[in-house]
Formats: C-alpha cells, sequence, structure tokens
C-alpha cells in the first residue's frame, strides 16, 4: 500500500504525466519523444506526454506540432508559454497541467535512455517516490561529479537524510508535486521537494539508472548564478525546516 501525504486531487484519469519541459531543444526533442514513446510501448500505463516549450526561439514547438500531426495515435500535448519561466516553474506548472495519477519528468535533451525510463516507471506505485541515482554518467566530467557529491553530502547533512543523489528525476503522486510544490527557481529545486516530501512522511526507494551528461550554456546551464543562487535558497529552506520541525 502506497502511503499519501495527503488526499488525491484533480483528475487521475490516467497512468502517468510524463513532463518534457524545453527551452531551445529542436536538436533534441524528436529523439526524446521517440524515446519516451519506445519506453511506454515496454510498459502496461495509460499515459500523455505533457511538453512544455517554456518560450523557445529555435523552433522547437513546431517540430513538436508536426511530431504530434505525425503520430496521431500518441498522446501527446503541448503547452507553450508566452516567455521563459524556467525549469521549477514550469515543472509545477505542469503538474497542475497534467492528468496522471503520478507524475515524472524527462529532460528534452534525450539524456536518458528508454532503458532508465522503463527501469524507474517499472517501480509505479511501490512508493510515494521512485527516485533514481546514477550508478554511471557518460561525459560529465570529474570536476562536475566532485562538486555533484558535495552538494549531495550537504543536502543529507543539512536535511538528516541520505539519499544518494538528489539532482535524478524522481517519480511522485501528481498531487504531491501540486500540494508540496518547490519554491526555488533553479536545479536546487529537486532536493527542496524531495526533503520537505519526506518530512511529511512520504515513502520512497532509490534504484541506480544510467544517464548522459551534455554540457550546456547561458540558460540551460547548471553552472550558473541563477542556479547558485537556487541551490542557496533549497540549502536554507531546508534548514529551516529542520529547526522548525525539532522546535515545533
Amino acid at each position: 500500500m502506497v502511503r499519501r501525504t495527503g488526499p488525491e486531487a484533480g483528475d487521475n484519469s490516467i497512468d502517468l504525466t510524463i513532463v518534457i519541459p524545453c527551452l531551445n531543444e529542436a536538436k533534441n526533442i524528436q529523439d526524446t519523444l521517440n524515446t519516451v514513446v519506445a519506453a511506454m510501448r515496454e510498459l502496461p500505463y495509460s499515459y500523455e506526454a505533457l511538453v512544455i516549450d517554456d518560450g523557445s526561439t529555435d523552433g522547437t514547438g513546431p517540430i513538436v506540432e508536426a511530431y504530434r500531426t505525425a503520430h496521431p495515435d500518441i498522446p501527446l500535448v503541448l503547452h507553450r508559454n508566452a516567455k521563459n519561466q524556467g525549469l521549477t516553474r514550469t515543472y509545477v506548472d505542469g503538474a497542475f497541467l497534467g492528468k496522471g495519477k503520478y507524475y515524472r519528468l524527462v529532460c528534452g535533451d534525450n539524456v536518458e535512455p528508454a532503458e532508465t525510463l522503463i527501469t524507474v516507471l517499472s517501480q509505479l506505485g511501490k512508493a510515494d517516490m521512485v527516485i533514481p541515482y546514477h550508478s554511471e554518467v557518460a561525459g560529465k566530467s570529474a570536476f562536475r561529479r566532485a562538486l555533484s557529491n558535495v552538494y549531495t553530502n550537504l543536502v543529507n547533512l543539512l536535511s538528516g537524510y541520505h539519499i544518494h543523489y538528489y539532482n535524478g528525476m524522481a517519480l511522485h503522486l501528481r498531487y504531491n508535486v501540486m500540494r508540496w510544490g518547490p519554491y526555488s527557481f533553479g536545479f536546487g529545486f529537486q532536493a527542496e521537494l524531495v526533503t520537505r516530501l519526506l518530512d511529511e512522511g512520504a515513502t520512497m526507494i532509490e534504484i541506480p539508472v544510467a544517464a548522459e551528461h551534455r554540457e550546456k550554456a547561458g540558460k540551460n546551464s547548471a553552472l550558473n548564478l541563477r542556479n547558485f543562487l537556487s541551490v542557496s535558497h533549497t540549502l536554507v529552506e531546508i534548514v529551516i525546516r529542520r529547526i522548525r520541525k525539532r522546535s515545533f
């Protein structure tokens, strides 16, 4: 029996919403959609692929439209943001737009193979959160691996939990993302959401998966001021929550 942190709400007419945020992913989005479709063909779940074009200027949206026209049998939905809202806002908004009981983010740059999606999604219903961690990440530099380890250890120290990896794309109950959606605005949102749900008593399992790292520049890069501020916000939020939990 999956332990829920609150009553179910909204439209849960299908098993799974896969949200695919995109910012200028014209070169990758078609391959991403092919990967999602290939994975879902191996799984017994009803689903929708919800692509959110987050203010792209490179033709990402029209490519998704063309894909939908060419594959009318695929449950593909396109939502366009008039201007860039950022990954966290897009992720939380997608939970309100979706119809699935469960909710999972897939990056628009196709960094996860179909086998990884199958591994994660096959655990649907076994816990409130299915948290993947990377047994290997092709293309990730030693510096980026060290930075990731420092971040993970710091979140664990401040939160009191012992998670392998906080930036994997966890499988959630969609209601929990709507109810406990993070307030940060960059990559720190995943640690904020996971630790908040654990504070609320959510259950979880962790599973090892493989992924590919792709270095990006500008707004899409993990190493920029916006994400530094997001991570700082997340760490402060975790500390305040832990103090409040101990005090009250």
